[in-house]
């Protein structure tokens, strides 16, 4: 049978079983193809490619298999989600993604279903993680850490197919991503994402009529999503001291969004600010701006008598202290120190042994600490976690730090 028509069959045979019906509308999404200039197979995170002669060695349920890998790489967003991580170290951040989708493939209850085909990476211990916490693992225990920075590949498609690729450690994942064809503009990347959303929510339906148990790469995506600036105004406003006079003299900015000009609080003002940020290597750039950008608009309006800018790994390294002539500056002005090991409890020390009086504290972390923390702060605390939705806030409250939806 030829390898266009074998492609097809598989799709059918995917859309039909009751453990892959789920993703069914990703399978219609974008082009699948059998194209001869590729080893394996590839996705820009819409389209599938295939290669014609690996096909060809493939039997059926190891083709389902590779037909089921590419489509949950782009159900899970992969290339979107992760594309600066991909950029930056191509082949470790596939070694993540590939365990990921191979989970969810091994743990079919349909064992002969699919099957990977050789060279397909798999770990048990991986079970259920996402792809940061196993690029997280994989950092810390691999044996030769310095690959990491030397495992980016030229141009933009990354070539570390099972079939003659490189490797980090040993490890060799089983296809490629191409993101020359990936969508450039935060708009485009938005659509992409409710593209695969809706196709998923379609796909979900008919998997929820069939009783399937979701996978938990899956079943958080529909988890509903908070956005964390909402969160952080909320707190702030909370934390705000002496209300009781207002005055004409100046409108309410917040207010004034909306063209509703009422009068601002005459002491809308509160004590020092302590922003207390996790430099553990996990909190990216596009995080940390997205989070001065919010807190420049919040001093704007509620003006601190002063933030003072803590970093931490599993000690404090340095603090930074703001006024209200630098707000808003914080964003060129602020400088990172630390990259260790993390250990939250290092700022409740930090905090009790210098005396500080903070009015209220913010915590930025990606939420991997230790399990016991020591939090003696009694200023009200915002832990925002960047990536472990599994971690528990010890005192105050916490919020996961999405985008806005």
């Amino acid at each position: 049978m030829a390898p266009e028509l074998r492609l097809k069959k598989a799709h059918i045979s995917l859309m039909k079983h009751p453990e892959t019906a789920l993703y069914s509308g990703v399978i219609m999404m974008g082009k699948s193809e059998v194209v001869d200039d590729c080893p394996t197979a590839y996705t820009n995170g819409f389209d599938k490619r295939y290669g014609r002669k690996f096909i060809e060695k493939l039997s059926d349920p190891e083709l389902r298999a590779l037909v089921l890998h590419e489509n949950l790489h782009v159900a899970l967003n992969h290339c979107g989600r992760f594309r600066k991580e991909f950029k930056q170290n191509p082949q470790l951040m596939n070694v993540c993604a590939d365990y990921v989708v191979n989970d969810i493939i091994v743990n079919l209850q349909d064992e002969g279903f699919c099957v990977l085909p050789q060279g397909g990476l798999y770990e048990e211990k991986y079970h259920n993680w996402s792809v940061n916490e196993i690029l997280k693992d994989l950092k810390q225990n691999m044996s030769k850490p310095n690959d990491m920075s030397n495992a980016s590949g030229n141009g933009d498609t990354v070539e570390e197919s099972s079939e003659g690729g490189d490797s980090y450690g040993g490890l060799k994942p089983l296809d490629e991503h191409d993101f020359s064809e990936m969508a450039n503009t935060p708009q485009d990347a938005k659509e992409l994402t409710t593209k695969i959303e809706n196709a998923l929510k379609e796909g979900s339906i008919m998997a929820g009529r069939l009783g399937v148990k979701l996978p938990r790469a899956i079943d958080e995506m529909f988890e509903p999503k908070v956005d964390w600036r909402n969160v952080l105004r909320d707190f702030i406003q909370s934390s705000v001291r002496g209300n009781d006079e207002y005055t004409w003299r100046k409108f309410n900015k917040r207010l004034m969004a909306n063209d509703l000009y009422m009068p601002s609080s005459e002491n809308e003002s509160m004590g020092e600010l302590v922003v207390a940020i996790d430099t553990s290597g996990s909190i990216g750039d596009k995080e940390l701006n997205e989070f001065a950008t919010e807190l420049i608009s919040i001093c704007d309006t509620v003006t601190p008598e002063a933030i003072r800018v803590v970093w931490w790994d599993y000690d404090v390294h340095g603090e930074q202290m703001f006024d209200r002539d630098t707000y808003a500056n914080i964003k060129s002005l602020l400088k990172p120190q630390g990259g260790g090991g993390t250990r939250v409890s290092c700022v409740s020390e930090y905090i009790t042994r210098e005396d500080i009086k903070a009015e209220a504290v913010l915590v930025f972390t990606d939420g991997y600490v230790e399990h016991n923390i020591d939090w003696q702060v009694s200023a009200p605390s915002l832990f925002m976690v960047t990536e472990n939705k599994n971690f528990n806030a010890p005192s105050g409250s916490q919020v996961v730090f999405v985008d806005s939806v």
